[in-house]
């Protein structure tokens, strides 16, 4: 078999090398419009439900990207100088670039060919391919060539969102919370190396307009953005990747397959990062699809089984991300809580979180929360 994937992020490596591993006389071309070397952002997480996901299936790649892995085991939400540890909530991260390292060198120890440098302008230059494997990301070439193939869907979220780096070190999973006479900001932070962290700023459209932003430079930006979470960055800078504003796409395709072309990860569907890494479910899509390809005899009845088994359980992870990209849409309005009703309004936020998982999962913050409910309650039966 011939197969051609179109992308070299995690979710195309991943699928190029599972496949070559299993199938070592197929022939495998990796085109990726980028060099090697490139990337956009800093760190990707997983969540330890997702890494054990993948030990599952090739404990070999867990073991590789280990080591590079930074993990802590709770999230800090940080509100009006306040603070407030949610525990029981497992999360590694890794740098993306140490990350495609990684998945390369697996890709061409099982002689998967790669082709940097290499953009592929029209589906048609792939012509003679058994299978094309879009894993080409939320600009996709295949998709944009079929979207009404694919049925396509395509809609952004109304939050300005700027993904930066910073040699400041965080000891979990964060969130900053913060008011200023123009708006109010949030920053998702964590380490993913021991010198770097991931710092992604999000505001509302209304305090976006406010500063300006629109008007302002990548540097300029950069700096209000310094001044406005000083206080966490504690003299660190922040440092730019392509790191301009945008807002969040919301991708979704009814048909994940037409003719020889299947598209995988970012392509295929996003979901909010305040919920899950879009990684993650791109090496989930590699691993559904490549065992998908090998239970069914012929390439066609492959991908048909690819979106029907697979599909349920991305709908119901999208389906959650949008709740709680609902929830930011607001989250001015929710930082007018008090510290502890806002923690959990946070952590429930997605819907898949009820106070008997809380409690389970996260004992010392719910012990926390339901004692801070008592005077309130208490005060309640007595008028």
């Amino acid at each position: 078999m011939r197969i051609a994937v179109i992308g070299g992020g995690p979710g195309g490596l991943y699928f190029a090398y599972l496949w070559k591993r299993r199938h070592p006389d197929a022939q495998i071309d990796l085109f990726e419009q980028n060099a090697a070397g490139a990337t956009w952002g800093f760190g990707v997480v997983f969540s330890e439900q997702a890494l054990e996901f993948l030990r599952a299936d090739d404990p070999d790649t867990v073991d590789a990207i280990a080591p590079r892995m930074e993990s802590w085991k709770n999230i800090t939400l940080n509100l009006r100088g306040e603070s407030v540890e949610i525990d029981g909530i497992g999360f590694s991260s890794i740098g993306r670039l140490d990350l495609l390292r990684t998945l390369q060198q697996r890709a061409s120890s099982v002689g998967v060919i790669m082709r940097y440098d290499t953009p592929i302008q029209s589906v048609d230059q792939l012509a003679g391919y058994d299978l094309i494997v879009a894993a080409d990301g939320l600009n996709s070439l295949v998709r944009r060539s079929f979207e009404d193939d694919f049925g396509t869907s395509l809609s952004y979220s109304a939050n300005k969102f700027a993904w930066y780096g910073t040699t400041k070190r965080f000891e979990t999973l964060s969130q900053t919370f913060v008011q200023t006479e123009l708006g109010a900001f949030n920053a998702h932070h964590y380490r993913y190396s021991p010198s770097m962290s991931t710092f992604l700023v999000e505001c509302d459209l209304a305090t976006w307009q406010r500063y300006g932003f629109a008007e302002k430079t990548i540097e300029e930006s950069q700096t209000i953005c310094e001044g406005v979470f000083a206080a966490t960055l504690e003299g660190h800078p922040l440092a730019s990747n392509k790191s301009v504003w945008r807002n969040f796409p919301w991708i979704w395709n009814e048909r994940w397959s037409f003719k020889n072309m299947v598209l995988i990860g970012d392509s295929l569907h996003s979901a909010h990062f305040s919920i899950g890494s879009g990684t993650r479910l791109a090496i989930e899509d590699a691993i559904a699809l490549a065992k998908a390809l090998e239970a069914e005899r012929d390439i066609s009845a492959g991908l048909d089984r690819y979106q029907s088994e697979r599909q349920p359980i991305v709908k119901k992870l999208v389906t959650a991300a949008r709740t709680s990209a609902d929830w930011y849409d607001k989250f001015p309005e929710h930082m007018k809580l008090g510290l502890m009703d806002f923690a959990y309004s946070y952590i429930t936020r997605s819907g898949r979180i009820d106070d008997a998982r809380l409690r389970a999962m996260s004992p010392a913050f719910m012990a926390r929360y339901e004692a801070s409910r008592r005077p309130l309650e208490q005060g309640g039966s007595q008028r």
